[in-house]
């Protein structure tokens, strides 16, 4: 009974001072802590507080011609999402349109054009894909 009068004095205490109080239960498979980490591992991705428009997967591996997948599907919505123009088709095959695609991306985001899709990349499609304007 000790230990839960300290985490609930120590969680008053940072709620009164404005800083933020984190109860952690004290069972491994307790009902709270079951129900928190379903609360904290959401089923689709979440962007900037918001849900990601695109919810293929939220894997970001390295992709470039050949590539195919769920993530390559991922980057195909990112990739209709950010830019005008004709769409790609969400095939989850990185191909000569989607090379082409992503070439014009870099280059109106002003980012190494290389045609891969890598952790730069990637960042400036999650924020393009998920804004309210396009980035051309």
């Amino acid at each position: 009974m000790r230990r839960s009068t300290t985490c609930v004095t120590l969680a008053a205490s940072l709620v009164l001072a404005g800083g933020a109080a984190v109860a952690v239960p004290q069972s491994p498979d307790s009902p709270a802590r079951t129900t928190a980490a379903r609360a904290a591992a959401p089923e689709r991705p979440v962007t900037h507080g918001t849900l990601d428009v695109c919810n293929q997967t939220i894997q970001r591996p390295t992709l470039k011609i050949g590539s195919s997948g769920s993530a390559v599907r991922q980057a195909q919505c990112y990739l209709n999402n950010s830019m005008t123009g004709q769409k790609l088709a969400v095939d989850g095959n990185f191909g000569p349109v989607t090379l082409a695609a992503t070439k014009r991306f870099q280059r109106c985001a002003g980012i190494t054009v290389d045609g891969t899709i890598g952790a730069q990349t990637w960042s400036f499609l999650v924020f393009w894909a998920n804004s309210t304007s396009n980035v051309c």
